[in-house]
């Protein structure tokens, strides 16, 4: 067991029980992967929260959300042969992909960081037009120059592409698209310049040739980004062989730029490892670590919607301490901390 973090002795922080459906006739399934962010004194996270109708024997249905704005409600019954329900998380039917869940995002605040709660002047974030049908999820955010970044997955019928908007005050937001097209995800831009660029992790993935590796992108503005290099492949043998993504924004030290990543094996049992890039050269990997730093291993993380999943993509710096909010087994939100010396002498 390589596993160096310490979990909150509350956890699970959230629970889908912990909070109420957006609309009549949905219920939540699952919350997962927040964002985390400081704002007005407080720890934010930015929830993932997916979405269904009640089940009832022998149907599934699923909502998704119309262009214009809606919910319709799709329900098909699991003894038509041409359905395919082996996957909780996607749904198969007559050669098209279907969530079984529609996720948005929902802020929730604490002044202690271990009990959140839903503020009610703040709004929820919900997919937007054609490109974001079924549901936004996943949000990483970073802060530049007192204006927050918020990049998340897109989804539709068109493919899975990284989404963002901006704001400055948590009421107001400025939509700016997608920034990264089908097939992308995992996208979290850096926290500061690099000679004046930006710079952000993304994972572009090919069912057919390459892989689901963690590249790096640059930007003159922050919304149009080129010059892509991988940085981070799979490997084959290891706890990351399936597919690798980054997790937050990197966090400075003086060692280099500290990535704490996901990876998963064929089983999809995801764990978190750490990447060390260089500071004025992002593009070059200093050291990772051959083994987790946190794997699936408390009951909320091998039981739930998707079992054996640890999986972050926000956290807290203080000092040497790393604060890491997490999804675990794609139903509950918790939280672990790590020393960033520790992470660091794991590197090789």
């Amino acid at each position: 067991m390589t596993d160096i973090s310490t979990r909150f002795a509350e956890n699970p922080l959230l629970a889908p029980k912990d909070l109420q459906p957006s609309h009549d006739g949905l219920e939540i399934a699952c919350l997962l992967n927040p964002g985390v962010f400081q704002f007005q004194g407080k720890t934010w996270l930015l929830v993932r929260v997916a979405e269904r109708p009640p089940q009832r024997d022998g149907y599934i249905s699923f909502p998704v959300l119309k262009e214009g704005g809606g919910i319709d409600i799709i329900g098909l019954p699991t003894a038509d042969p041409e359905l395919d329900l082996t996957d909780p998380r996607v749904i198969t039917y007559q050669g098209a992909d279907y969530l079984t869940t529609l996720s948005h995002l929902r802020l929730l605040c604490s002044l202690d960081g271990i009990r959140f709660y839903e503020p009610d002047d703040y709004p929820r974030l919900v997919g937007e037009g054609l490109l974001e049908t079924f549901g936004i999820e996943d949000c990483r955010v970073s802060l530049l120059d007192g204006r927050y970044y918020l990049t998340f997955t897109s989804v539709s019928p068109n493919g899975v592409a990284v989404g963002m908007r901006t704001t400055t005050d948590w009421q107001q937001f400025e939509t700016h698209g997608l920034i990264l097209p089908p097939h992308n995800k995992d996208c979290a831009i850096f926290e500061e310049r690099i000679d004046g660029r930006y710079y952000a992790l993304h994972r572009p993935s090919s069912v057919d040739l390459g892989g689901n590796y963690i590249w790096l992108a640059q930007s003159p503005d922050g919304l149009h980004w080129g010059q892509h290099q991988i940085i981070a492949r799979t490997r084959k043998g290891h706890w990351d062989s399936a597919r690798v993504g980054a997790g937050a924004a990197p966090i400075k030290t003086e060692a280099g730029w500290l990535e704490i990543y996901h990876g998963a094996d064929a089983q999809n049992r995801y764990c978190l490892g750490a990447l060390l890039l260089d500071l004025n050269d992002p593009s070059r990997v200093i050291g990772r670590t051959a083994d987790p730093i946190m794997e699936p291993s408390a009951p909320y993380e091998v039981s739930g919607f998707f079992g054996h999943v640890v999986f972050t993509n926000g956290h807290v710096v203080n000092g040497d301490e790393l604060t890491i909010y997490y999804g675990a087994a794609d139903e509950f939100v918790c939280g672990a901390r790590f020393s960033i010396n520790q992470i660091l002498s794991k590197l090789i």
